[in-house]
């Protein structure tokens, strides 16, 4: 992750709503007392642009660049799991399209990819034209609430994310609707063998314990000093090994891959049975394979006639 991704230039625009840093809760800035506009944006390092709603940052752009090398990038990586991608020209639907971020990394990793984006607030739209370059990314924007978009849609895609928060400052979070009936909506948009991507930050335990149940393959993704906990849903084959070395392979997002970190997102009952299988194991010599005592005097005494005849 690119240093300003730490810098006090983040704290100082606030908390994330899409990237919430794993800082210790601190004083405001002095900016978030005065009277500011509730979308506007800002200058950052290395003239990277921060797009904030509500005193909340919410998306990153560096011209030149289709990464973000945070939590964006940790979105739109999935993509990569889905079969023969560059050759295809995969659907990809984003309910909560903030300055355009996903997208931009979406659009480096697919060209041809088809990609819908649902924002609710128009002011939001308007600065990401303005001053993020999101028309050229070639995204179908529409303007509204992504629960009703889900209760109308009729297609279909291979990736959907769900990049949706409400709220302000350290009080950001997931709507009433999410997980249910969010995402159960969100599953009839997925094609077979397609990917459900859910950014989540205190609502992860519900949000897996429903993903779980819809899909036979569960990967999180978080990126390194952030609280986000980054859900890929989809089919048995998901592998979190695979995925990860796909990154590596990636001239898009290779660089961002030591700030990732890809892992089965196993039930706590999986967990708990694997903890105790681990204490246990030092009881029988750790990885060795218990024998009785007659058993391992007969191989030692092998051991000395081997050593014999070699000396």
């Amino acid at each position: 992750m690119p240093a300003f991704c730490h810098t006090a230039a983040l704290i100082a625009a606030s908390w994330q709503r899409h990237a919430w840093p794993d800082f210790a809760a601190g004083p405001r800035h002095k900016a978030a007392r005065r009277a500011l506009p509730r979308v506007r944006v800002e200058d950052g390092p290395e003239g990277s642009k921060h797009l904030l709603v509500d005193e909340t940052f919410a998306s990153l752009y560096r011209p030149g660049q289709a990464s973000t090398g945070c939590v964006w990038d940790a979105l739109a990586a999935p993509l990569l799991a889905l079969p023969s991608l560059e050759s295809s020209a995969p659907r990809v639907l984003i309910l909560g399209l903030g300055g355009g971020s996903a997208a931009r990394t979406i659009r480096a990793l697919a060209p041809r990819a088809e990609i819908v984006g649902v924002e609710f607030d128009e002011a939001v739209v308007e600065a990401a034209r303005s001053h993020f370059e999101l028309d050229a990314l070639g995204v179908e924007v529409v303007i509204g609430c992504a629960l009703d978009f889900l209760q109308k849609e009729t297609r279909c895609f291979d990736m959907v994310v769900d990049d949706v928060f409400i709220g302000s400052g350290r009080s950001v979070h997931k709507p009433s609707w999410c997980p249910k009936p969010f995402h159960d909506l969100a599953v009839k948009r997925v094609v077979q063998d397609g990917l459900l991507i859910s950014n989540t930050i205190d609502e992860a335990k519900d949000v897996a314990s429903g993903l779980r149940r819809q899909f036979p393959g569960l990967l999180k993704i978080s990126v390194k000093g952030y609280c986000n906990h980054i859900f890929v849903a989809g089919p048995k084959s998901l592998d979190a090994r695979a995925l990860r070395s796909s990154v590596h392979r990636s001239p898009v997002l290779a660089g961002s891959l030591s700030e990732l970190r890809f892992r089965v997102a196993r039930s706590r009952r999986v967990k708990k049975v694997q903890s105790q299988a681990r204490s246990a194991g030092p009881r029988h010599g750790g990885a060795w394979p218990f024998c009785s005592t007659a058993t391992l005097r007969e191989r030692l005494c092998g051991l000395v006639e081997t050593i014999r005849k070699w000396t």
